[in-house]
């Protein structure tokens, strides 16, 4: 056993690491320099708390939002670890209470802002203080092409090099190119120990559809998880104000967030969702590495995201827990036109620009996958796998078909009208739709006019979106957005490639996908009573509910039922601080009565030695009037009999000295017969 595993079951209340985080812990903890991509929920944090605890001094964690640092440091205080942050959000008597804890040595964790680091006497206190260790979260920050980029984070490996410490640097959104500018730029080009821990999160249920009315398919996605915390991001700031009045009006708690908002408004949206059971946030992606709530259940877009990192980390907010989750992308021919201008006529070099459709392309070829969008999504990232069974096209198949001659008959009216106009006109010639511009330009007499009549406006307007998806035609931002053709539909057009389409994706959007239920029907009434309980619990502390226990934790609870503290201390996420401070409330809900039991026992609770101290106790009852049960009554108190089920003293001479000479010859015998029993079981 190593050093951090009972530091796990204890502090973190988990029985066993998650697939890849017991590697990255050890090399962490051993002082090696660490890049780790995990998936978002995977157990980032975890990979640099546990080693904060086993290594010497204090370990300094860059991460890029105040919300998620406070949210990281009051969940680690709950569970008894000494940690803080030093931040602008904080008040006076916060700041005071983390100098007087590292000025004592008490504190193991402390959370900065990258922005600290550009004061010349930030790293002077670091040297101060005893830094150990340095980890980065969000460590594809330092990309300096990417959406979330921030300066500062260029002066971490400046913090490296003046510390002399090792660095572990995490993040979950990070490609090819991004790994290589973090090993850069942190690691001075010398290449870390790097894990590459997979980037699936297979309890999310992943879903697209076609826009049909998207606010209508919104409000009835939402409406069918009424109660559960989620996000909706849309593309615009007055998009967030209109949908989330809209989900108010049908009556759900919901709010939005922008970038536009006053500092203050955002955050008491911040601390409403952190703290509130059900709310939905309507939000830019302003809105996004500060989210750290483990419950949210689901993730709606209203409009296409940027690109497939954007989408990847933005549906990651959902299900941190690892309990089921859902998401929803809606998406349309605006979407892609705006997508592809905004590339188009950004100041990128043009090598930058032809990545960015690169990773436009690979989200819309995602968004209008034929078979298991889970394959698709581990494809991009470089990981294969087999059909995942959640997600939209594994509960209903699409329906391909040849589309090569529609794809055709479009480049055809493309070309013939020299690629001067959009979609709406190019549909009207093939319909046979003589409008009064389509007689004007003489197109009622092209070979192409009326030629696709087997489709109505509606289907062509998805054929159009998916060529466009496959990058087989591009809005031209030069002749204000008329579509012109690329060089992946020359073969095409010249009959040398074939094409599939959806065919369901030309008829009408589906409607949205019904929800998952998170317990059995049998215990969903135990869930709601155990969310009510934490709910009080976490209001009267003035925290966030999912720090008193998340979701998964009482779902596992609701379905195994646990009987006793020993039970209880099994549940995954119930560690020694929490099963002290919450298990006899719990196990009152689920078993309408708390388990009666002294305060000594309760701290073995869920360890070897709460077996050995009942049975202790057991014999001691036995004796307690001698072995011919008339002798004067004798005991040993609860703490001295916990004494002797945790130091297990070996032989007679031991025990006597642990209990005295008047309790040793009482009870050492049966004492030790106990402590054998147990060493032959164990």
């Amino acid at each position: 056993m190593t050093a951090a595993e009972p530091l796990l079951r204890e502090v973190f209340g988990f029985d066993a690491f998650r697939p890849g985080q017991a590697e990255i812990v050890q090399a962490v903890a051993a002082g090696e320099n660490v890049l780790a991509i995990m998936p978002t929920g995977g157990g980032k944090s975890l990979c640099f708390q546990l080693p904060a605890l086993i290594r010497p001094g204090v370990t300094v964690v860059i991460s890029p939002l105040i919300a998620l640092m406070r949210d990281q440091v009051r969940a680690l205080q709950e569970a008894g670890v000494a940690a803080g942050a030093l931040t602008s959000g904080n008040t006076p008597e916060e700041t005071d209470a983390v100098w007087e804890a590292l000025e004592a040595g008490r504190l193991k964790l402390l959370y900065m802002a990258p922005e600290r680091l550009a004061s010349g006497a930030a790293v002077g206190m670091l040297r101060r203080i005893g830094v150990g260790l340095i980890a980065v979260d969000e460590a594809h920050c330092v990309s300096q092409w990417g959406h979330d980029f921030r300066p500062d984070y260029l002066r971490i490996g400046q913090l490296r090099r003046a510390l002399g410490v090792p660095l572990a640097a995490f993040t979950a959104t990070a490609d090819a190119e991004t790994r290589a500018e973090i090993v850069d730029k942190l690691f001075d080009g010398a290449a870390p120990r790097t894990f590459l821990r997979g980037f699936d999160r297979p309890n999310i249920h992943l879903a697209f559809a076609a826009k049909d009315n998207p606010r209508r398919q919104i409000l009835a996605f939402a409406a069918a998880r009424r109660g559960q915390s989620g996000i909706v991001y849309c593309g615009t700031r007055a998009k967030t104000e209109s949908l989330a009045a809209a989900l108010r009006e049908e009556r759900h708690a919901a709010c939005h967030y922008h970038g536009g908002m006053e500092a203050e408004d955002r955050r008491i949206v911040e601390n409403r969702f952190a703290r509130e059971d059900g709310l939905i946030v309507v939000a830019t992606v302003a809105f996004g590495m500060g989210v750290d709530k483990p419950d949210i259940r689901w993730v709606a877009h209203a409009d296409l995201p940027k690109s497939i990192e954007a989408y990847y980390q933005e549906i990651g907010r959902a299900g941190r827990d690892g309990a089921p989750a859902e998401t929803l992308t809606l998406f349309g021919a605006d979407d892609i036109r705006l997508r592809r201008a905004q590339i188009d006529e950004g100041l990128a070099p043009p090598e930058r620009r032809a990545a960015d459709h690169a990773r436009l392309n690979a989200l819309l070829g995602l968004a209008e996958a034929l078979e298991c969008r889970r394959q698709t999504l581990l494809a991009y990232f470089g990981e294969e796998t087999g059909p995942c069974g959640n997600c939209d096209l594994c509960d209903s198949p699409a329906e391909p078909f040849d589309g090569t001659q529609a794809v055709r008959k479009a480049l055809s009216a493309m070309l013939r009208t020299e690629e001067r106009y959009g979609a709406g006109h190019l549909i009207d010639i093939l319909t046979g739709n003589a409008t009064d511009k389509v007689r004007a330009q003489g197109h009622d007499g092209l070979p192409t006019f009326g030629v696709g009549q087997e489709f109505d406006r509606r289907q062509w307007q998805a054929i159009f979106r998916q060529m466009m998806g496959r990058d087989l035609i591009r809005p031209d931002p030069a002749r204000h957005g008329a579509l012109r053709m690329t060089d992946a539909a020359r073969p095409v057009l010249r009959g040398e490639e074939t094409i599939r389409l959806r065919r369901d994706s030309i008829r009408k959007a589906a409607r949205a996908p019904l929800p998952r239920a998170l317990v059995s029907e049998e215990d969903a009434p135990l869930l709601s009573a155990l969310k009510a309980r934490r709910r009080a619990l976490a209001e009267a502390a003035r925290v966030p509910a999912y720090v008193v226990f998340t979701d998964r934790t009482l779902i596992e609870m609701a379905e195994s039922r646990p009987a006793t503290l020993d039970d209880m201390a099994r549940i995954s996420g119930v560690g020694a601080k929490k099963l002290e401070r919450y298990g006899a409330t719990f196990l009152e809900v689920i078993n309408g009565a708390a388990e009666r039991v002294h305060p000594m026992r309760r701290k073995l609770a869920g360890r070897a030695a709460g077996g050995v101290y009942d049975r202790l106790l057991q014999v001691q009852a036995e004796l307690e009037r001698g072995a011919d049960g008339t002798a004067r009554p004798l005991s040993c108190s609860a703490s001295l009999l916990a004494r002797v089920a945790q130091l297990r003293p070996g032989d007679e001479r031991a025990m006597r000295r642990l209990l005295g000479e008047r309790r040793a010859e009482r009870f050492a015998a049966a004492f030790l017969d106990v402590l054998r029993e147990a060493e032959r079981a164990g």
